[in-house]
């Protein structure tokens, strides 16, 4: 107890600071320390800043990465084209180049080659720096349209891929009458029919033709006919044309007559075809 009867302040050590507690009865006037601020907000904060900081920079790369002139499309490898020359298809992704890699989407290069009608489908990969990689998968033709004087490749859908002047120099049968004379659902039937066939059939097929989607007609080239029918099971007709097709001729019975060689395969009704 000090003189006017106060009591002096009591002094404690709090984290390593000192800090003043005044009596109850301490008169007014005296200093009070008061604690020192919580060191755990600030390094929250300092922490968030850092956090900012580096977003900041990765924001700034990636967009110096997506727009850079240095990742610009410089090189277009294109493979899987047979019909489309490589020439063509250059020119038509041309507006590609220069344009920054990382920007370059499958769907740029869709739209550009739908120009293209022997295109089907395209698969493409960046290859950084600067190439652009496109696969092509080309539409398959399945037979000739004469057209004037020279005969167009048709695919099962009717889109025209190519034209040649000699029929002889492409291995593909010849539709007759054209889309504008056999109708559109005939048509169709009749290239569905050649797309099923194997490629060892098809090879040997002259022409196609037919009155109806149900009167499928295929001539071969040694001129033996093919009774179709319509475009059903066509797997199973297929299946069953091509052993016909390649069985081997039948043995002679001594003493009788050689057999009558086959004029026609009748695969209409494929589980129980018909030669004759």
């Amino acid at each position: 107890m000090g003189e006017g009867g106060g009591r002096a302040p009591k002094v404690t050590v709090a984290g390593g600071a000192k800090v003043t507690v005044l009596p109850l009865d301490e008169p007014a006037g005296a200093t009070v320390l008061a604690f020192p601020g919580p060191a755990r907000p600030r390094r929250r904060r300092r922490a968030w800043l850092a956090v900012a900081a580096v977003a900041a920079v990765v924001v700034v790369i990636m967009a110096t990465t997506v727009f850079s002139p240095l990742l610009g499309v410089r090189t277009i490898e294109v493979s899987g084209n047979k019909l489309a020359t490589g020439k063509l298809l250059q020119t038509v992704l041309g507006p590609l180049r220069g344009k920054p890699l990382p920007q370059v989407r499958s769907a740029d290069v869709e739209r550009l080659l739908a120009a293209v009608p022997q295109v089907k489908s395209v698969d493409v990969q960046a290859r950084p720096p600067s190439t652009l990689v496109v696969h092509i998968v080309e539409r398959e033709p399945v037979a000739l349209l004469k057209k004037g004087d020279h005969f167009i490749l048709v695919d099962p859908d009717g889109v025209e891929l190519g034209s040649t002047k000699d029929q002889a120099k492409v291995a593909l049968p010849l539709i007759d009458g054209g889309t504008a004379n056999i109708g559109k659902d005939t048509f169709a039937a009749m290239t569905a029919v050649l797309a099923s066939l194997p490629q060892s059939v098809l090879g040997q097929l002259a022409s196609a033709s037919a009155k109806s989607p149900d009167a499928v007609l295929l001539l071969l080239n040694d001129g033996k006919t093919v009774i179709w029918g319509n475009a059903s099971e066509m797997a199973l007709k297929a299946k069953v044309l091509t052993a016909l097709v390649n069985a081997p001729a039948p043995t002679p019975t001594p003493g009788a007559p050689d057999p009558a060689p086959v004029q026609v395969y009748d695969v209409s009704a494929p589980r129980y075809p018909v030669t004759r």
